[in-house]
């Protein structure tokens, strides 16, 4: 017993030490860890950026560079809006309209709160952009559809981006675009009224995010509309984007993304990550990683990857696939109720340190199997590299390796999920004999095992 004890306090230690390390200043421009923080239908009542703002001192001490929000504008629900049916881009919780002056989220006065707080802990806030579509306005004939049409927005009560049927696929431009989102009014980006009020002018809804201290953009459903229009977006207001291109063709979200000058959600990986994880069939993964099958794979700086997000939450078997994320290549982003209510956050902590102070360089594939997956990052400025080994087997894994990067080494397990501090030296060669724990997270044994030079951070 007394040794079990002492194995216990041992794990707490080194969980502690690596937790309690202040946070490396990883900005998100250079990679640095992305919190989405909202999930579907987060509480109503107007608390939701309360809640955040609460939220940021601890996520800024976990290493988080950037907390991405949802979108702010009053939308056709009002205050049971999620965002993603915008009415009135001007009107972030400040005009009585659809029900309500507060938006779902809250009062203006509590956004810009919640952003000051997040510069004040050095994290970036990304606003999440729709503007594909509007949704909310009233009915008038529209004669390029011969029939009635919810496209007036002259009642906005902000008074700006009015718009009617002309503003709206089909118009006299054009019959339709890329795609349309559940529905609603299409927005016709070709017009130059429509440029001027969503980034083309200093009066534009761009001009008034950046004017609240918005710093980023995640571009939603940006199937809907050409890539040039966020590259005109960032062309004019700069920041770090990311857009929204759900589709596994990694041809066409990387098109998308160097046409556009954004990132892109990794969603071939995501996919992949589940085969693996979830279905024990690692050498999948493993052939994507290889092959180009992801964007991560493909081009690593336009990548960035997930877990779950706000639609959609299919990977179950989360300790391996954040334990992937946060030590591979790309830049991560965390679930909000991953962090907070589902999973072991110190675990998610010690990752993002991980990811912070190890993480760094080219990737090599070592060794896979139905469950294993061993992969080292060789480094790059001051991230030092390290080994990652995954594990979703029921019992504790080893083997030895060839890590001629190590050569001659001290390296320590970062994690602790190994049952105490744990060192070892790679011979000359390069060979060591490493482990990784059972895959168990229900009696504390997450599958993972982390190495890297000893006495790091």
């Amino acid at each position: 017993m007394a040794r079990k004890v002492l194995v216990a306090l041992l794990v707490f230690l080194v969980v502690l030490s690596v937790s309690a390390v202040p946070a490396k200043a990883e900005t998100l421009e250079n990679g640095g860890v992305i919190m989405q923080a909202f999930y579907w239908d987060v509480p109503g009542g107007g608390i939701w950026w309360d809640t955040i703002a609460q939220k940021i001192p601890d996520w800024a001490s976990a290493g988080i560079s950037a907390i991405w929000i949802p979108p702010a504008s009053k939308g056709m629900s009002g205050g049971y809006s999620m965002g993603y049916d915008p009415y009135d881009f001007f009107d972030l919780g400040e005009y009585y309209q659809k029900g309500s002056v507060e938006t779902r989220f809250g009062s203006k006065e509590e956004l810009v709160n919640m952003i000051n707080t997040a510069h004040a802990h050095n994290m970036k806030v990304i606003a999440d952009i729709v503007i594909n579509h509007r949704a909310g306005g009233d009915l008038e004939w529209n004669p390029f559809t011969n029939s009635y049409t919810w496209t007036d927005f002259s009642k906005v009560a902000s008074g700006k981006y009015t718009a009617n049927y002309l503003d709206f696929h089909p118009n006299e431009l054009h019959a339709g675009d890329s795609g349309t989102f559940g529905g609603y009014p299409d927005i016709c980006h070709d017009k130059s009224w429509d440029q001027h009020w969503l980034w083309a002018s200093n009066e534009s809804y761009a001009a008034y995010l950046r004017s609240i201290g918005i710093d980023a953009w995640r571009f939603d459903y940006v199937k809907g509309y050409a890539p040039w229009v966020v590259k005109n977006w960032l062309n004019r207001w700069g920041g770090w984007a990311v857009g929204e291109y759900w589709d596994t063709n990694v041809d066409a979200l990387l098109s998308w993304a160097y046409d556009s000058g954004a990132k892109v959600f990794d969603f071939p990986l995501y996919y992949k990550m589940d085969e693996a994880f979830d279905n024990n069939n690692i050498p999948a993964l493993v052939d994507a990683l290889k092959n180009g099958g992801t964007v991560v794979s493909r081009d690593p700086f336009k990548a960035v990857t997930f877990v779950a997000n706000h639609d959609t939450n299919i990977i179950w078997n989360k300790y391996p696939a954040y334990a992937f994320i946060l030590t591979y290549e790309g830049q991560p982003a965390i679930f909000y109720r991953d962090y907070e209510e589902w999973l072991n956050k110190d675990r998610l902590r010690n990752l993002i340190w991980i990811h912070d102070h190890l993480a760094g360089g080219s990737t090599d594939i070592i060794y896979y199997d139905s469950d294993e997956l061993i992969f080292v990052r060789n480094g790059y400025g001051d991230k030092p590299g390290l080994i990652t080994y995954i594990n979703l087997g029921s019992s504790k894994a080893g083997r030895w390796v060839y890590v001629p990067k190590f050569a001659g080494s001290c390296i320590h397990e970062y994690t602790g999920n190994l049952g105490g501090w744990i060192d070892k030296w790679v011979d000359s060669s390069g060979r060591v004999y490493l482990e990784a724990p059972a895959h168990d997270p229900a009696n504390g044994q997450y599958g993972y095992s982390v190495w890297s030079y000893c006495g790091v951070g």
